[in-house]
């Protein structure tokens, strides 16, 4: 009856260790972007750019004013 119980335990033991193989992962998975992932990209990037874009107009008056002292 001993033996038996060992032997039990020991298979549980065995089963409980042992874990299912993953998956195969040679081909990553596809992006999924969504519109509202877009939107919120475009959101956060539009004042950047606006930024961008007058930043030369900026430099350029900041050159005029360092000019212009004496």
């Amino acid at each position: 009856m001993a033996l038996r119980s060992a032997l039990l335990a020991g298979m549980i033991g065995l089963c409980v260790a042992c874990r299912p193989e993953p998956p195969p992962t040679d081909d990553p998975p596809e992006p999924q972007a969504t519109a509202a992932a877009t939107e919120l990209r475009d959101t956060i990037q539009a004042p950047i750019d606006k930024a961008k874009a007058v930043e030369e107009d900026v430099q350029k008056a900041a050159d005029a004013r360092a000019e212009a002292m004496p």
